[in-house]
């Protein structure tokens, strides 16, 4: 789990500091590897290769907008949903958040491998498929 705290001026112009909460389960990961043609980390490859600036944004909007959720009182859930994911999208923070990742490769990297449970992204870095 990744928790970034954002500094923002809200819609009123009021200066907001919050913590945000982003995490894929493995179950997440999964699912969106087989749901992909040819996997999803193959896709996402393909796209860096061909320098496809487009599909590179709307995978990075894509992978935010579905690790952002929220942690239950008693952290047993963390909680995601369509409506979540939306309100996070109309706020400050999620735009500083998306220009931070889409301008910078370091703190894309750092975003992915932390919002990936860890066994899972060590496995990747050393080239391993997780998911066996």
């Amino acid at each position: 789990m990744l928790k970034k705290t954002v500094t923002y001026d809200d819609y009123n112009g009021v200066e907001r500091t919050e913590d945000f909460y982003f995490n894929l389960s493995k179950a997440e990961l999964l699912e969106m590897e087989l749901g992909t043609s040819g996997g999803l980390a193959e896709m996402i490859r393909k796209i860096v290769a061909a320098q496809d600036a487009p599909a590179i944004i709307k995978v990075f909007k894509d992978l935010v907008l579905k690790a952002y959720g929220e942690k239950s009182a008693d952290g047993k859930r963390f909680i995601k949903s369509p409506e979540l994911s939306e309100a996070f999208s109309q706020t400050e923070a999620y735009s500083q958040i998306f220009m931070e990742l889409a301008t910078d490769d370091k703190k894309a990297a750092e975003f992915v491998n932390g919002i990936v449970p860890a066994g899972m992204a060590e496995a990747a870095n050393n080239g391993v498929t997780p998911m066996a």
